[in-house]
């Protein structure tokens, strides 16, 4: 249970009532950290650590084995490394303990800044008048060749993506949607030209499908060339 006058001396990011029945918040210089964790049906809870940051990021720190070095991860991610087995509901797959109770992020206050980024990224194409869409896209393995599709439909999917393109040493086994190994069929070519365009489904890639930057696509904690040029362009 969170300290109470620990959190008033915080940076306050949210009220003292809404964390103090939260177990192991920590407030830090500009995140509030609490326990989090995931349970797989096979393989139990893996628990570990949510740092929550005013520009909407959201940081895990795996805690599942005395071990385990995963950190940084998004919640997507940790999701798919806890082993759980309905991926792609992070935000009703991961918890946090309130009350003695596991409650999922969704129904807590701990999104606010995730989904106000979120809105403002929206609000901001709108202005605008750019409807940002992103078609599917693949990422090769790095042992069998096979590629694998990838939607871009969100931010969250957008960076489970970008973080496949920079693993040069991706491979079907860390696919976060389905479990899969190198052994599973790869698409056929006639169902690969289906990209998801809006303007044409068998475009082969146009200004409607086809994104060279924008808030859902580029992270600016990432020290990647791609996403640093972007940054620096938009303070600029």
């Amino acid at each position: 249970m969170a300290n109470v006058e620990e959190i008033q001396c915080g940076s306050m990011l949210f009220r003292q009532e809404d964390l103090q029945e939260m177990s192991g918040v920590n407030v830090g210089s500009g995140y509030v950290e609490v326990m989090c964790g995931c349970t797989s049906h096979r393989y139990g809870d893996a628990i570990a650590k949510l740092r929550v940051f005013p520009n909407g990021n959201l940081e895990i720190t795996c805690e599942c084995t005395p071990g385990c070095d995963e950190d940084k991860l998004t919640p997507a991610a940790f999701e798919k490394h806890s082993g759980r087995e309905t991926a792609k509901k992070w935000k009703n797959n991961v918890w946090v303990i309130i009350g003695g109770e596991k409650v999922p992020l969704s129904k807590t206050v701990l999104l606010k800044y995730y989904n106000e980024a979120l809105k403002k990224c929206n609000r901001s194409n709108r202005s605008q008048g750019v409807k940002v869409f992103h078609r599917d896209e693949f990422v090769g393995c790095i042992e069998c060749g096979k590629e694998r599709r990838f939607r871009l439909r969100s931010r969250d999917e957008c960076l489970i993506h970008h973080n496949a393109m920079a693993d040069l040493n991706w491979k079907c086994s860390d696919f976060p949607y389905d479990k899969i190994t190198c052994e599973t069929e790869e698409e056929r070519g006639s169902r690969k030209v289906y990209r998801g365009c809006t303007r044409s489904p068998t475009c082969k890639g146009c200004t409607s499908c086809v994104c060279f930057g924008c808030e859902l696509c580029r992270f600016s904690d990432c020290t990647c060339q791609t996403c640093v040029d972007f940054t620096n362009n938009v303070k600029a």
